[in-house]
């Protein structure tokens, strides 16, 4: 069984749905406080969405600078998995570990709905599951998740192979290229603005496609066991 952490900034909204997931999904949560100096030897990190330090200055900005994120940082840059949902996607940008921000939706008000999405990318650790080109539905709810970026890192993201999601049937936010999630270059750190964790159980959710961000992790973990 797995080990994954989900982490709690002040201000989480979505920390006890990712581990009910993780719970949900087979693995062993792990709950990481932001304070916490150490990764407690998890197999893989979920940034939650929510509101982490209240929004305030940017979203994530200062959850950026938590003891906790340095393990993260570091970690990842090691080839450690991490998923950053929603407000957690806001905080790998902030961090770099990701390119690009997350800015006001162009509508300017909070959207909230069921989301289809493309698979773009299965070359990621949380993708890897899933066909290229599979359409999944995705619960999204944001208020500052339009994804930006300066034109030669768009470029690069779409040359390259790290969009990862991306927005079909309207873009919900104003995302640059309809983006809704992407990659760094190793594969290991993917962010989305959607909600996977809330497409888990038949009882309350749209869909089941949530599962398979964790069936892809379990791949990825078990093809590096018996590697």
């Amino acid at each position: 069984m797995s080990r994954i952490g989900v982490v709690t900034f002040p201000g989480s909204l979505d920390d006890h749905d990712a581990q009910r997931a993780v719970k949900l999904a087979g693995h062993e949560p792990v709950a990481l406080w932001h304070a916490h100096e150490s990764l407690q030897g998890v197999d893989a990190v979920i940034l939650p969405g929510g509101f982490s330090y209240g929004d305030y200055l940017r979203c994530g900005a200062i959850a950026r600078f938590s003891p906790i994120m340095t393990e993260v940082i570091a970690a990842a840059n090691q080839g450690l998995p991490v998923l950053g949902i929603c407000n957690g996607f806001q905080v790998l940008c902030e961090s770099h570990l990701l390119p690009g921000a997350l800015i006001r939706n162009d509508v300017r008000t909070f959207v909230c709905r069921d989301q289809k999405l493309r698979v773009e990318s299965v070359d990621t650790v949380w993708s890897c599951a899933f066909d290229a080109g599979q359409e999944i539905t995705i619960v999204l709810k944001n208020g500052e998740g339009g994804f930006v970026a300066d034109p030669d890192t768009i470029a690069r993201l779409e040359g390259e192979n790290q969009v990862v999601f991306r927005y079909l049937e309207g873009n919900p936010n104003g995302s640059m290229n309809d983006i809704a999630g992407i990659t760094n270059a190793r594969g290991n750190v993917v962010g989305l603005m959607p909600h996977p964790e809330h497409n888990m159980e038949e009882l309350t959710s749209p869909s089941l496609d949530g599962r398979g961000f964790f069936a892809s992790l379990e791949r990825f973990l078990s093809a590096v066991v018996t590697g």
